[in-house]
């Protein structure tokens, strides 16, 4: 009986006990509720509340558990799958302040009141992080180029707003969420060593922690007084009042059909890059399984959550050489919620990770210091080191086998990022080299090396070499910043950031980073990348600048069609299909990438745009994108999901829209990745889901301060917000 044990006097007979059990149900607000289940409805004085999220948290599961549901118009709500527990159940949505808190356990139904917010601060408190930014003074263009710390402060390299703008995206917003409370409200601490001067308490707050030399050579970018001036002044201007000027809407259409569920995982003074839960290849893989994830800078221990019994672990990562940096030796100065602690001791700086046919786990990972052992280096009879030496990688790749519980670490001459496997019989990992630099693509040919052990024959690079005499084959090539040979081809000085095989041919598709603001001067690319039969000496590449107008290329990844997908710091997610393209795509007119504008469509982004600049983009920034090829999350195949860190939310382009999987609790929801999984192809929605993990370097930013431990998040949708 669903309605588990309901008093009813009258409830003698069969038959009037029956009738008894229906009048209860039509009473109830909300229907029937399991006993995994708590349900009811929302209203506030102004009747039911529709589009509001009530969240249900527990501390009695082995680790911190919640579960988020959305209301339907109606303002209905049900929360399923529920384990047995005491949950505080409570309220919140936009033009809400928090209700109060409600003990309930599943069988529960429930009639929660929401709370208007008083007033407008009050309810923009729960805005996403861009409403907040989009506050923010952004150069002019007629100050670029910038005339240096004599005269406005731009440093000269910065030839035009976009690099600007850029920078301040995916250099500050792809590791703190801006907007968030923690961000633009300045702590006391910083204020009180600045003497109560907000240009002088940023300086400080720059130089905190052990991220401070990344933090400084962003603000280096930007030109320090400049960005210093223009951050201490957006944050002076919300502590004086100033709200945002827009408000974003309720979650509408299948956006209330969404089920988040939380864990808490890892420790709070450690953060998480990435998390993977199956091979992208075969969604089936490790079903019902651990998910893993990936810290970083910030530890040594890689965090496990198995979500069928709610409980995390850890291993440790191992590296070769003792000599292996660490982040304790890394500068810092003091934090507003640290102090002089040090609170990342990771060696081996475990960025990205990915699962194999058989469950085992890859990941780029450090594995000993930066010098190139000699096979990678001049002089070298390794076949790619002959075709371009290598000096240095920052970081290389390892990989363990749950079921043997054992690691393997493997030496590369390249450094890596990311990671994924490419669709042959190799089961080749091809990776990226993360920031401009290198110059270099790299792979891994995994079979050779499961079956040999030899990390030098089992791994190869190439230079990026476009074909610009047209004929087809790599030849002798002019460096990057050298003028065409109409008999040479030409070399492109990219680094992948983002690297995906194409699941329809050999190719492989990389996206190289805008780097306007040094001496490279070069905007951001999508790369083609076609192997041959030694890639070492016959691949060849093509680049794709975005359309006029569009810039900051990060991430991509490619559906079912060979349609790539990647994300612009311009505010849209873009789509790229080489199909499309009616021109040349070799010969001396591909060298700047302008070639097939036909292939590229965009899709804005929600949400604000700063003042004063385009408003076909917006402010919103994502980290990444992934594309759904075999629908795990239940809007469809091939749908492309993109992380934004602005909108704080996944937004998934389903049908000419955008559905904005927001994930209310706890602010701010900060993604870099996403990965789905099928663990039941029978069992519905509740076979299949999205999971990520919660990506901030600074979780202490957000609610929970320096309690707040890293979260993994599943997101699923139903067929109705009702649906059980």
């Amino acid at each position: 009986m669903r309605l588990g044990k309901v008093p009813c006097a009258s409830a003698i007979l069969g038959a009037l006990a029956g009738l008894c059990i229906f009048a209860v149900q039509a009473a109830v607000p909300g229907g029937m509720v399991s006993d995994r289940e708590i349900g009811g409805v929302v209203s506030s004085p102004k009747g039911p509340e529709a589009g509001v999220w009530v969240i249900a948290e527990t501390m009695e599961l082995p680790t911190r558990f919640a579960k988020i549901v959305v209301t339907d118009d109606q303002g209905r709500f049900l929360i399923p799958e529920l384990p047995k527990a005491h949950y505080q159940v409570w309220v919140r949505g936009y033009g809400l302040v928090d209700s109060p808190k409600t003990v309930a356990s599943p069988g529960q139904r429930l009639k929660l009141e929401a709370v208007p917010a008083p007033d407008a601060r009050a309810a923009a408190a729960y805005y996403p992080g861009v409403y907040w930014y989009s506050l923010l003074e952004i150069p002019k263009p007629e100050e670029f180029p910038g005339t240096g710390p004599q005269g406005n402060g731009i440093p000269q390299s910065m030839k035009s707003q976009y690099y600007w703008v850029d920078t301040l995206k995916n250099g500050c917003q792809s590791c703190h969420a801006l907007g968030s409370r923690g961000v633009r409200e300045v702590p006391g601490f910083f204020m009180h060593l600045g003497h109560g001067d907000s240009f002088a308490a940023w300086a400080y707050r720059t130089q905190a922690g052990q991220a401070m030399g990344y933090m400084a050579t962003v603000l280096a970018r930007l030109g320090p007084e400049k960005g210093l001036t223009l951050f201490s002044q957006w944050t002076d201007r919300i502590a004086q009042g100033a709200l945002p000027f827009e408000t974003p809407l309720r979650p509408q259409g299948l956006e209330r059909n969404a089920v988040y569920t939380l864990w808490d995982w890892s420790s709070p003074r450690d953060y998480l890059h990435d998390a993977i839960s199956t091979d992208k290849r075969q969604p089936t893989v490790n079903a019902n399984g651990p998910i893993w994830g990936a810290p970083e800078e910030s530890t040594d221990l890689v965090p496990i959550l198995d979500p069928i019994h709610n409980t995390v672990s850890e291993i440790r990562m191992p590296y070769r050489d003792p000599a292996t940096p660490s982040q304790l030796e890394v500068g810092k100065g003091p934090s507003a919620y640290w102090g002089d602690e040090h609170i990342w001791d990771g060696h081996t700086s475990i960025h990205n990770l990915i699962l194999d046919e058989r469950g085992r786990i890859w990941f780029a990972s450090r594995i000993r210091p930066s010098p190139n052992p000699a096979f990678c280096k001049q002089g070298s009879s390794h076949p790619s080191a002959r075709a371009l030496p290598l000096d240095e990688s920052m970081r290389q790749i390892s990989m363990y086998d749950p079921d043997k519980k054992t690691w393997r670490l493997i030496d590369t001459c390249f450094s890596t990022h990311h990671l994924y496997f490419a669709h042959d019989r190799d089961n080749t990992l091809w990776t990226s080299a993360g920031p401009p630099g290198s110059g270099v693509v790299g792979w891994l040919n995994t079979r050779l090396y499961l079956e040999t052990g030899d990390e030098q024959k089992s791994q190869g690079w190439t230079p990026l070499i476009i074909d610009t005499n047209g004929n087809g084959r790599r030849d002798d090539y002019v460096a990057a910043d050298a003028p065409l040979d109409p008999k040479k081809d030409k070399r492109v000085m990219a680094a992948f950031y983002g690297v995906q095989p194409s699941p329809v041919d050999d190719s492989i598709w990389g996206q190289s980073m805008d780097v306007g603001f040094s001496r490279m001067d070069q905007p951001g690319y999508l790369v083609r990348l076609n192997p041959g039969s030694d890639p070492a000496h016959t691949a060849l590449a093509e680049i794709y600048r975005p359309p006029e107008g569009t810039f900051g290329l990060r991430g991509l990844d490619i559906d079912s069609r060979g349609v790539v997908w990647t994300v612009l710091s311009s505010g849209q997610m873009a789509s790229f299909d080489r199909s499309k393209c009616k021109g040349p795509l070799s010969g001396p007119t591909t060298a700047e990438g302008r070639q097939c504008p036909e292939g590229w469509s965009l899709y804005r982004f929600p949400g604000p745009q700063f003042k004063g600049l385009d408003p076909k983009g917006s402010a919103d920034h994502a980290y990444y994108l992934w594309v759904d090829r075999f629908n795990t999350l239940g809007l469809g195949k091939d749908v492309p999901i993109a992380s934004t860190n602005g909108g704080e939310s996944l937004l998934a382009w389903v049908n000419g829209q955008f559905v904005n999987l927001h994930v209310p609790y706890p602010m701010p929801f900060f993604t870099k990745n996403v990965d789905g999984r099928i663990d039941d192809p029978a069992a519905g929605w509740k076979g299949r889901g999205l999971w990520t993990t919660s990506g901030t370097r600074a979780n202490f930013h957000g609610e929970g301060g320096k309690e707040a431990s890293p979260k993994v998040i599943r997101v699923q949708i139903r067929p109705s917000p009702l649906a059980d």
